[in-house]
């Protein structure tokens, strides 16, 4: 069963003069080091408590936050509420407008109703306990697919919709946050989410994070739950894009790798990446991109077994590609969602490129009730939901 609930939420107080766009950023793992240092550079921006920490010590980020809470700079919403976030946003001629629904999801691991889809990274969910230890807030919000609402409880929520803020990020995604306090549409959301499963489809780290952080609390209620955005799975805003692998050096000379790599795939080499890209666009399932050393591949792999995993083509690159003879040790891997970026990297001097492309949400779904979990960093939904204007106080 499904626990989520309406809550008052800390939001931003802005000053004579201030846009809402000092205050908030992309979430904390998609940050440059250059945007980082923009973004901190605003006094109450939240990447100061977000990415606050010394050496993994969240204790000044801490003082910090509390320190605005004292200024004014954040205020406590009058009422417990469900908060509707909308982005719209475009790509060439095309349009949409994404809906997600925020509220708090018991952080129960994966046992009530929550299923995940990738694995993750230890390193990186110590770092997050370390700011739940320190802040005792929830800056950022997980983001969770379920099915779709009824057409009733969808009606009832729209009809009583408060609009509380909106800005406009740099890639022209336009943020609106709207407000639901009426006491029917609240019931009739929280009743009919009981009955559904939750797709962890952008925050595993954050969710194992306050599902740890609510075991070592286990008295206080407030610290058994997690900032949470649900949107439908039939929304038409959902986009996922792949996340490139690179790798900087080779562990052995290219041609070595090309015929381990063949062992394996057919290899049919392209005229450039771009051609490679598109060729790869038409293919089937399994099949990915090769860069290796400027040249570019079509790998279609020469007998798979009978496994919906081997149709994900992070899960084709993990297994044929970055594991075996061609590795004596494991390699180092980057992860880029961004083809120019990647590309641009290639031409930097980066000696591989796996190009790779998105699963459906149909198959994400499909393997998370199957119980099986992609790679590390195999979807990239975009656009990302943005942190610092909604807080989860749980002090």
């Amino acid at each position: 069963m499904v626990d989520f609930r309406p809550f008052r939420p800390l939001i931003p107080r802005l000053s004579n003069g201030e846009g809402m766009i000092e205050r908030v950023s992309p979430p904390y793992d998609v940050i440059s080091s250059e945007e980082l240092a923009r973004l901190k550079a605003q006094r109450y921006n939240v990447t100061n408590i977000t990415l606050g920490g010394v050496d993994g010590n969240y204790s000044a980020a801490g003082k910090l936050l509390e320190s605005w809470l004292k200024e004014g700079a954040l205020s406590q919403d009058r009422m417990e509420s469900f908060y509707t976030y909308k982005q719209t946003f475009c790509q060439g001629e095309n349009c949409w407008q994404r809906t997600g629904i925020i509220g708090i999801l018991a952080a129960k691991g994966y046992t009530e109703g929550v299923v995940p889809h990738e694995e993750t990274f230890s390193k990186v969910k110590e770092d997050r306990l370390n700011l739940l230890r320190g802040t005792e807030t929830h800056c950022e919000s997980i983001f969770g697919i379920f099915d779709k609402l009824s057409a009733r409880t969808k009606d009832l929520m729209d009809d009583k919709e408060t609009r509380v803020l909106e800005f406009t990020d740099p890639q022209g995604v336009r943020h609106c946050l709207f407000r639901i306090c009426d006491v029917d549409a609240i019931k009739a959301l929280t009743e009919e989410l009981k009955d559904k499963t939750v797709l962890i489809a952008d925050g595993h780290h954050r969710f194992e994070t306050a599902s740890r952080y609510a075991e070592e609390n286990p008295d206080d209620v407030k610290k058994g739950y997690v900032l949470t955005t649900l949107v439908p799975s039939n929304d038409p805003g959902l986009l996922v894009y792949p996340t490139h692998r690179l790798v900087k050096e080779l562990a052995i000379p290219a041609e070595r790798f090309l015929k381990i790599m063949g062992e394996g795939f057919e290899l049919t080499q392209m005229k450039d990446p771009a051609t490679l890209e598109s060729a790869l666009n038409g293919r089937g399932p399994s099949d990915i991109g090769l860069v290796v050393e400027g040249r570019s591949y079509l790998a279609s792999p020469k007998d798979l077994p009978s496994d919906p995993m081997w149709e994900i083509d992070s899960y084709v690159c993990q297994e044929m590609v970055l594991k075996g003879d061609a590795w004596p040790n494991e390699p180092s891997v980057e992860y880029e969602h961004d083809t120019q970026k990647a590309l641009s990297k290639v031409a930097s001097g980066y000696r591989l490129m796996v190009l790779l492309r998105p699963p459906s949400v149909d198959m994400i779904w499909e393997l998370a009730r199957q119980d099986r979990r992609m790679p590390k960093k195999s979807t990239y939904f975009w656009p990302k939901m943005w942190s610092g204007f909604v807080l989860y106080r749980m002090a």
